[in-house]
């Protein structure tokens, strides 16, 4: 799966940042080592809501506000939501000290490489986790796989979290990975599995879709139809037809360059845990 991301000028200059501010990757070896006496207690709280990265970044603005609130932090107000994301997590690991956290791999020209989230449409942020060059060869990790582990907070030199203990990849053992064989060398075949869109009798359009081009898992299409003719709302009716009828797929819609209020809209008429909307707004 190919990712949103930023020019290769903001990579680089993110790449130079991280190489400054990131752990060094003696200091995460070292830290796994020494990290046996506080797992017990790291599966203790990994079941609780409060560590898990993920959760306070679906959250809205306003329940982030309302949790700093409780949570008796202090200067939060004017923060954006990453910056507001990265204290609440940096005040709980005070009492937890261990968290857990998940994310897509993003691996950079210098060998590491950051779990962004699909929250921020895979951009860099600041509750980016820290993957180290040597866990990225051991466990022969790759641009675009979920890893999903045990991280801990920054140190007073360092800007990022840092993963150290690797649980799970794409939501399975991590020692599973290496008997995969990589996208690029799997054969191409045509489709076998047909996408039933006709799963709502009221709308005509996907029973048409249906009906003219049926669409196979794998295949590509290409709409084409002049401005202001219903595309967007066609591909919304052909995601959620697929969701409905199709619960082992996932969806994922790219939007390129396209105004805030679609990318809202979007959003909204295409959610749930199987899909994702990815956007980059003018």
């Amino acid at each position: 799966m190919k990712l949103a991301r930023s020019s290769s000028r903001s990579t680089e200059s993110k790449s130079a940042v991280a190489d400054e501010e990131a752990p060094e990757p003696e200091e995460i070896d070292d830290e796994v080592q020494d990290q046996n006496p506080a797992n017990t207690r790291y599966e203790n709280v990994k079941q609780t809501d409060d560590i898990h990265i993920a959760e306070l970044q679906r959250m809205t603005m306003k329940e982030l506000l309302e949790l700093a609130r409780q949570e008796k932090i202090t200067e939060y107000t004017g923060l954006k939501k990453q910056d507001l994301i990265f204290r609440i997590l940096k005040e709980r690991t005070q009492t937890n000290g261990l968290m857990f956290g998940e994310g897509t791999l993003e691996i950079l020209p210098d060998g590491f490489g950051f779990l962004r989230s699909p929250d921020y449409h895979y951009l860099p942020c600041p509750d980016d986790i820290y993957v180290s060059p040597s866990q990225v060869r051991r466990f022969g990790l790759r641009n675009g796989n979920t890893v999903a582990g045990q991280i801990r907070p920054p140190k007073e030199n360092e800007r990022y979290f840092a993963l150290l203990r690797v649980e799970a990849i794409n939501g399975q053992d991590p020692n599973l990975l290496t008997a995969k064989v990589p996208f690029d060398d799997l054969t191409p075949l045509h489709p076998e599995k047909r996408l039933q869109l006709a799963s709502d009798p009221k709308q005509l359009s996907t029973r048409v879709v249906d009906i003219v081009a049926p669409i196979g898992m794998g295949q590509r299409g290409l709409i084409v139809s002049p401005p202001r003719a219903g595309k967007t709302v066609l591909l919304q009716q052909m995601a959620k037809a697929v969701l409905k009828s199709h619960p082992d797929a996932y969806v994922i819609v790219l939007l390129i360059d396209e105004r805030p209020e679609e990318v809202t809209d979007m959003e909204r008429q295409v959610k749930g845990p199987n899909c994702e909307v990815i956007s980059s707004t003018f």
